[in-house]
């Protein structure tokens, strides 16, 4: 208290202040929930994901997405296209941020049919998946433990799932990869495990790409990197034309996150089959989505 969580939502405007000309009431929008304060050397730079001060709208400052009206500065807000739902909208905010780890990762500088080894089958990593499809990956490697979220990695278009409790990941990605394991693993899941294997299942001169937020310090062994040349990078959500990019692939048909949504629930149900059932169901659920209001 007294913050209103919600960092991923979609909504109608209902007013604007006299100075906004972008928007008008009755637009269908979605929110890019960064908060910066524009001064530091990062936000000079153009990083505002980076500011020195950042925070979100709905994690860390501000009204979020569950309350029943939010005013948000209009540099937030998008106009979501008349063919993607509100519904969809909602979904953006994860969608730019395996986005974002994509284009850091340079992938699209490689040949389609390079190697790429996911760490996690949950929300960010199938966010990675469609990310990959929509740039023409042809060789998505998944390795997840759930079986749940096994099927999902499946059916948003992995090309290999592998279970890490019963498959050599390392040895596998060599074998699917020309015998020197994939160009780029991105993890999102953040265990420690999953870096141990990672690294060597990268190739020399390969990159790990770190999206997930890690509760504790995790190990790194350097001469593992060192002696291989791998580069280790880390990114934070996304940047200034990830949002329009997201929004143009769904429009164009190269992603269609719809499915993501495992359920649909309203505002007076938010403890038990919100919150608990991602606690205690988090398998069986990749978002839960929120009706806040009656708009469509």
């Amino acid at each position: 208290m007294p913050l209103t969580f919600g960092h991923e939502f979609s909504g109608i405007v209902d007013s604007v202040a006299s100075d906004v000309t972008a928007h008008k009431p009755g637009d269908r929008v979605i929110v890019q929930p960064i908060i910066f304060d524009g001064d530091c050397g990062a936000c000079k730079e153009g990083l505002i994901n980076c500011c020195y001060s950042n925070g979100f709208t709905g994690l860390s400052g501000w009204g979020g997405g569950l309350s029943e009206t939010v005013v948000l500065p209009a540099y937030q807000i998008l106009a979501l296209p008349p063919t993607i739902s509100l519904e969809v909208g909602a979904l953006i905010e994860p969608l730019a941020v395996g986005w974002h780890a994509v284009n850091a990762s340079d992938f699209a500088t490689l040949d389609p049919n390079s190697g790429v080894l996911v760490l996690g089958g949950g929300p960010i990593g199938l966010a990675v998946i469609q990310a990959l499809l929509a740039r023409g990956a042809t060789k998505i490697i998944v390795s997840e433990i759930s079986p749940r979220r096994k099927e999902f990695a499946k059916q948003f278009g992995a090309h290999y799932v592998l279970d890490p409790t019963k498959d050599d990941i390392v040895a596998r990605c060599r074998e699917l990869c020309d015998g020197q394991g994939v160009h780029i693993a991105l993890d999102a899941a953040g265990v420690q495990a999953g870096v141990d294997v990672a690294i060597h299942a990268v190739r020399a001169r390969g990159l790990l790409v770190n999206i997930a937020v890690w509760e504790k310090p995790v190990r790194i062994y350097m001469n593992d990197l060192v002696f291989k040349e791998r580069r280790y990078l880390g990114v934070a959500t996304y940047v200034k034309g990830d949002y329009e990019a997201v929004l143009e692939a769904i429009a164009s048909g190269k992603m269609d996150p719809g499915r993501m949504i495992t359920k649909r629930i309203r505002l007076d149900e938010v403890e038990k089959e919100g919150f608990r059932a991602l606690i205690e169901d988090k398998d069986n659920q990749v978002k839960v989505l929120v009706e806040v209001g009656g708009g469509k």
